[in-house]
């Protein structure tokens, strides 16, 4: 099994244990796509504290090496 460090609290989990969101080439984000999307990833576990911890330090822009909108944080955490 592939494993992936969750950027909110950094354990390692399963790829399908974690919501992942990448990237795209084109500059757009997308969460949770097929395997077919290429671009850098991040993964985060299904939790709201893992998602806000992500957020409060600005991880998630530093691992997807861009910046990313304050509206992803509140999908993130309607959604999972």
């Amino acid at each position: 099994m592939a494993e992936r460090k969750c950027v909110g609290c950094g354990e390692f989990k399963n790829r399908e244990d974690l919501i992942k969101i990448t990237r795209q080439t084109s500059g757009g984000l997308s969460i949770n796509p097929d395997s077919k999307v290429f671009g850098r990833s991040a993964y985060l576990c299904y939790n709201k504290t893992c998602i806000e911890n992500a957020f409060k330090k600005d991880k998630i822009s530093k691992a997807l090496k861009t910046s990313v909108p304050l509206e992803l944080k509140g999908k993130l955490i309607n959604e999972f």
